[in-house]
């Protein structure tokens, strides 16, 4: 968000500020749950191979840790390297 759109922002009335505080916060929470549906039904189907079973079997779960970890560090390494390329658009402005 460029500088001028902040300025806007700062010039709304409070009613205002606070609808937008609170739409941020439930696309915050949607993108979070879509996130977490999208890990779960990931590993899900890579990982679970039979239904024979009640409980993961010792390999299942494994492929399932290793691949919440990955899933996780790659989102992580994706939200810092968009940090930094907005934090460099902020300063070129």
């Amino acid at each position: 968000m460029d500088k001028s759109m902040m300025g806007d922002l700062d010039n709304l009335p409070e009613e205002d500020k606070l609808r937008m505080a609170a739409m941020i916060d439930q696309l915050q929470i949607r993108d979070s749950l879509r996130m977490y549906n999208s890990l779960v039904e990931r590993c899900f189907n890579d990982c679970v191979d039979s239904f024979k079973h009640k409980n993961l079997q010792k390999q299942e779960e494994t492929c399932v840790n290793r691949c919440a970890e990955k899933f996780l560090k790659h989102s992580m390494r994706v939200g810092m390297r968009f940090a930094e390329l907005n934090q460099g658009a902020a300063t070129q402005d």
